[in-house]
């Protein structure tokens, strides 16, 4: 049956972990690390991870992924993994794990380099060291916000506000903080917010939310290794005729009609072709023909 297929089936144990569960995992180990650090290891690594103007100047690159591992103390943790947690399992559900982990650190990328550059500009005014994950779940916060925009977010776990009313009143805040970096603020880095925000409406206002929509570096790999990639991918199973005439697997008359089938014949004439396909090139590869038929493939199951 389908959902008996290994890759229709969750992993026990760890593996078996969302994403949003494991990044959750490590931030508070990294956390602990901090603190064991604070007080018997003394070492200066959170200098050489978090956000600072070295990473300009001298080429840190690192520190614009590094910085978001790393928290000022429980109080910063702790409100970021709550806003993390429950609007990182809904963005993972819709993105995937590969497109979740491209939007997370990307949007948190975005803020650094909005909240860095302000680093360098303004000194005075922006400090010389940033850390903390709130740049990317900034980002996944926009991309639930513009997904869900009816949803009811109880803020401070009473006040129910609508989600899309919320994303403007966090997005009017970071812009008028950042502007007026204030040191009433007590430091926050308001600009990396509103660079994580602007970054995940970026990425739902392009479509990218969407796994058959190509993000735009797919295929730089290949091209870096000297192998093109075509411009248009047609699917051998999406052509409606060969050029020697013979009909497409999809359109063949030798196949019966999908409602003559079991559900067992339907699974592996249909179905499993498509399940090897995304094991092989992605879900991204998938035709809206191909589509219709796991749709069809999910209502048959759920009469089950």
């Amino acid at each position: 049956m389908l959902e008996d297929r290994d890759y229709m089936r969750e992993s026990p144990g760890l593996a078996g972990m969302s994403m949003t569960a494991k990044l959750t995992v490590i931030l508070l180990v990294v956390f602990v690390f901090q603190c064991v650090n604070d007080v018997y290891l003394h070492t200066p690594v959170e200098y050489w991870l978090a956000l600072t103007p070295m990473c300009f100047e001298h080429g840190w690159v690192w520190q614009l992924l590094t910085f978001q591992f790393l928290h000022l103390n429980l109080l910063h943790i702790a409100c970021n993994l709550i806003v993390f947690w429950w609007a990182g399992h809904f963005v993972e559900n819709v993105l995937g794990k590969r497109r979740f982990l491209v939007a997370l650190f990307g949007c948190g990328v975005v803020g650094g380099i909005v909240q860095g550059l302000l680093m360098i500009l303004f000194p005075a005014r922006f400090g010389d060291l940033v850390m903390g994950a709130s740049a990317g779940v900034a980002g996944l916060f926009a991309i639930f916000a513009l997904l869900e925009k009816e949803t009811t977010v109880r803020l401070y776990f009473v006040l129910p506000v609508r989600a899309l009313t919320l994303l403007w009143v966090f997005g009017i805040i970071s812009l008028f903080f950042t502007l007026v970096p204030t040191p009433r603020e007590g430091g926050m880095a308001h600009a990396a917010h509103l660079g994580g925000l602007l970054a995940g409406i970026a990425w739902v206002k392009l479509g990218w939310h969407l796994d058959y929509v190509q993000l735009p570096w797919t295929g730089w790999l290949p091209r870096l290794w000297g192998r093109q990639l075509p411009r248009v991918y047609r699917p051998k199973n999406e052509m409606a005729a060969t050029s020697t005439g013979k009909t497409s697997f999809w359109h063949s008359s030798a196949i019966p009609p999908a409602e003559d089938l079991s559900t067992d014949e339907f699974v592996k004439s249909e179905v499993d072709p498509i399940l090897d396909k995304i094991s092989r090139d992605g879900i991204q590869s998938l035709t809206a023909h191909e589509r219709q038929i796991l749709e069809k493939a999910r209502s048959r199951m759920a009469k089950h």
